[in-house]
């Protein structure tokens, strides 16, 4: 019995992470090899479900093995997609107006970025919007949050950045 429940814990950890990745890479554009991977995932899939539903349905190792996996292969292939992805996420920072140190600041470091007056609610706001690649995204928000710990930001992914220059 432990073997078969270790057999479907590493079973579902692979295929969970494969699709894991799968959507990853889909959602990058990246659509030839979507079907591959998909292939593999079902695959073993199929064959982890057949092993689970052949083994005595009274013992419940066999469920919180299967469900283990799956958490576990969730996890896994959220961190190998954000390891190997290299990509671009765009941020848009509202501050206060006058925060023209933090801008001048990011200019000596070499980023790129738009600014946008904004009136709300009569305070004067600024949405600074930047393209950053993945990879340094956290440096980036510490630098702005060292300057504007009250900053409202809002991180969406980028597939592509066309014509811009970035840091």
């Amino acid at each position: 019995m432990i073997w078969v429940c270790l057999k479907i814990f590493f079973a579902r950890i692979l295929d969970v992470s494969i699709s894991t990745f799968r959507q990853h890479i889909l959602f990058r554009g990246k659509i030839l090899i979507g079907p591959i991977l998909a292939f593999f995932e079902v695959f073993i899939w199929f064959l982890v479900a057949r092993e689970a539903l052949l083994v005595s349905v009274d013992s419940i190792w066999i469920p919180i093995s299967y469900s283990l996996g799956y958490a576990t292969g969730t996890l896994l292939g959220s961190l190998i997609a954000k390891a190997l992805m290299k990509g671009y996420v765009n941020l848009q920072v509202i501050l206060n107006a006058e925060n023209t140190e933090l801008f001048e600041a990011l200019k000596k470091k070499g980023y790129k970025y738009s600014l946008i007056h904004l009136d709300s609610e009569g305070d004067d706001k600024e949405m600074m919007m930047l393209s950053v690649q993945a990879s340094s995204m956290k440096k980036t928000l510490d630098f702005i949050l060292s300057y504007e710990e009250n900053a409202f930001i809002s991180i969406s992914d980028s597939r592509t950045v066309y014509n811009g220059t970035l840091k």
